[in-house]
């Protein structure tokens, strides 16, 4: 592939990491987990490949889109109520059975420690699900934090799990970075005023993440090397 002349990227005092589509394909897991409840609930099952264009807002959205077989709307409440904790029960146990970090990923995280730049993790995951897939995936000590979106009372792509991410780091939100995959990634970022970098290959709906305007699109993490003046 040609590379084109890019102007570097001003060296960031931390650099926050999106989960799903960015650091982990967890949709092996999650598309196992949707289906196995679909199965329970006597409905059809959804596929992998529906599944991959649902996630990335949160475990109560995609059990809402698989209830419905699409990306909007509200399914009835109670069947919503009964699907929710089948759903929570099995992804409890299937969190990282399947999922595996991304080509580039354990290279990225360890070049960016050299670095000395402080590293965080923010995800719209909630904790009891994060935790477990960062620890057994073996990358959870790269992070000195982990916003989970449990944690606050708007997740992204509202800018304040990045905003707490910076007060919990001690660092201003001018001097900070984003690694991310998605439209909500591209908007928490620009909200919160940290520059925003996303990966061509995560989970956006099926949109192209380049439409909304990035500070810089990378193949593969290990790329931050080359697009930051480091």
């Amino acid at each position: 592939m040609r590379m084109m002349e890019v102007t570097l990227l001003p060296r960031p005092k931390m650099v926050l990491i999106d989960v799903d589509g960015t650091l982990v394909d967890s949709v092996p897991d999650l598309a196992w987990c949707v289906d196995a409840m679909m199965r329970e609930l006597d409905m059809p099952e959804r596929g992998e490949a529906r599944v991959r264009h649902w996630v990335g807002n949160g475990v109560e959205r995609l059990v809402k889109r698989a209830l419905l077989d699409k990306l909007d709307g509200e399914p009835e409440q109670a069947l919503y109520d009964k699907a929710l904790p089948i759903f929570q029960a099995l992804y409890s146990e299937n969190t990282s059975k399947r999922s595996s970090l991304y080509n580039g990923v354990e290279e990225a995280l360890a070049f960016l420690k050299t670095t000395g730049v402080r590293m965080g993790c923010v995800t719209n995951k909630a904790s009891q699900f994060t935790l477990p897939l960062l620890r057994d995936l073996g990358v959870q000590d790269y992070f000195e934090t982990v916003i989970c979106g449990d944690e606050v009372e708007r997740k992204k792509p509202d800018p304040q799990p990045l905003e707490l991410a910076a007060e919990r780091l001690d660092t201003a939100v001018e001097d900070s970075l984003m690694l991310g995959d998605s439209m909500s990634d591209v908007k928490a970022a620009r909200a919160a005023g940290f520059q925003i970098v996303c990966m061509s290959y995560g989970y956006n709906h099926g949109e192209d993440i380049r439409d909304y305007n990035p500070d810089a699109v990378i193949d593969s993490m290990a790329e931050i090397r080359d697009i930051v003046d480091w």
